[in-house]
């Protein structure tokens, strides 16, 4: 027997999470909450899923706002650690730049915290909805598109039909390969190196971003006095430096880094990513939207990918909602194509932007290095300027 639901959402990481959560208050005609479902693939044991991974997450201010809105943050706000001010600098270059919250009335730029922390704080948000159904460990074998609804059939032989499916399942997405929705790949011929590392002077809640000739380092502020490094190499050098013991390697990142910590007194496990630009030919179908990294997975350089993805959710949770309370069809086509036409613009400005930033700074040619360093004595004493790129790295 098939079992119908108002919405499907295919895949529980933070994305599919935020969705549901988002959604979780909208109630139908009878005044009942609309039925969701989540279909994960990893299985979700006690309020958590093994879908979240061991990287750190920026959240911009704009994210964290909405996380309290929706009753998340509190789960949240004691692990998260507030990014006060932002020092920008390039490597044996005079160019600075340094953003400060308090000159832009707010107590923190953003936040920054592991993944699984936020995917268990997501988790205990949505353990006191009642109208939420998890299918985990589970994923979808087949979806079939009717005029009405959506057919999906999943790997361990449920059948579930719903007005409405969103992809929220990551840059692989089943949802955009079931429906044919063509994708670009753009390798960056960069890998990240990933690790949360120990320092002998307090990171006083500064992010730093320093550019230098292997690549751009980011070192954000963690609890505890750690940081969380995000280290951009070619994928040789990612591959030498992640093979390196960690005296070898604390050595080989304060010569990158420099001073501005102290030495590096500590390194936790290391992980490398390649760098990719993906983004999805068209974010909806008949009856279905994808969102997040479904739609656009981008350079982490601004640290600016997730918080798109909010975003996405932030709007289309929006206009199901504007249309539910009117009574109309959530899975409508206009209403899809609006959510793809309203956040087309976010998305193009924020991928412009990394774009732009990863040519600029992970490249050595004499005119580029000239040109980034005015750029960024510019950026600093150009308050207009300024407030626009602080606004955008704030989600707003």
């Amino acid at each position: 027997m098939k079992k119908h639901f108002d919405l499907v959402i295919s895949g529980g990481g933070l994305s599919g999470c935020l969705m549901a959560l988002s959604l979780s208050e909208l109630k139908n005609a009878d005044e009942e909450h609309l039925s969701i479902a989540i279909i994960e693939t990893h299985e979700v044991v006690q309020g958590s899923s093994k879908s979240f991974d061991d990287r750190v997450l920026a959240l911009s201010h704009g994210t964290a706002a909405y996380f309290e809105q929706l009753g998340a943050w509190k789960y949240l706000k004691n692990d998260a650690q507030a990014i006060e001010k932002i020092h920008i600098s390039d490597r044996g270059h005079y160019g600075k730049a340094r953003l400060d919250a308090k000159k832009h009335q707010v107590s923190a730029l953003g936040y920054v915290v592991e993944m699984a922390l936020i995917g268990q704080a997501l988790h205990k948000a949505l353990a006191t909805k009642s109208n939420i159904t998890w299918f985990s460990p589970d994923s979808i074998y087949n979806v079939e598109w009717q005029q009405s609804q959506v057919d999906i059939e999943l790997n361990s032989g449920r059948s579930l039909t719903a007005k409405l499916l969103l992809g929220c399942d990551g840059v692989n997405s089943p949802c955009r390969t079931f429906a044919n929705i063509e994708s670009s790949y753009v390798s960056y011929g960069q890998s990240a190196l990933i690790a949360n590392v120990s320092t002998a002077l307090a990171h006083q809640n500064i992010a730093y971003e320093r550019f230098t000739d292997t690549g751009p380092i980011a070192m954000l502020p963690l609890t505890n006095n750690r940081c969380s490094l995000v280290w951009t190499l070619t994928p040789e050098l990612a591959k030498q430096m992640h093979e390196l013991n960690d005296d070898a390697f604390k050595v080989a990142l304060e010569k990158a880094f420099g001073s501005y910590l102290g030495t590096i007194t500590k390194v936790g496990k290391r992980d490398v990513y390649p760098l990719n630009l993906v983004q999805a030919k068209a974010q909806v179908f008949h009856r279905m939207a994808l969102v997040g990294n479904a739609s656009h997975t981008i350079h982490p350089i601004a640290g600016q990918g997730f918080n798109l993805g909010v975003r996405d959710v932030q709007k289309l949770a929006q206009l199901i909602s504007a249309a539910n309370s009117k009574g109309q069809d959530i899975g409508n086509f206009s209403l899809l194509n609006d959510y793809q036409q309203q956040r087309i613009q976010d998305q193009k400005q924020v991928i412009t932007l990394t774009d732009s930033l990863v040519t600029l700074f992970s490249n050595q040619l004499p005119p580029l290095v000239v040109g980034r360093n005015i750029g960024l004595k510019v950026l600093n004493y150009v308050s207009p300027l300024k407030k626009a790129l602080v606004n955008k790295t704030m989600g707003y």
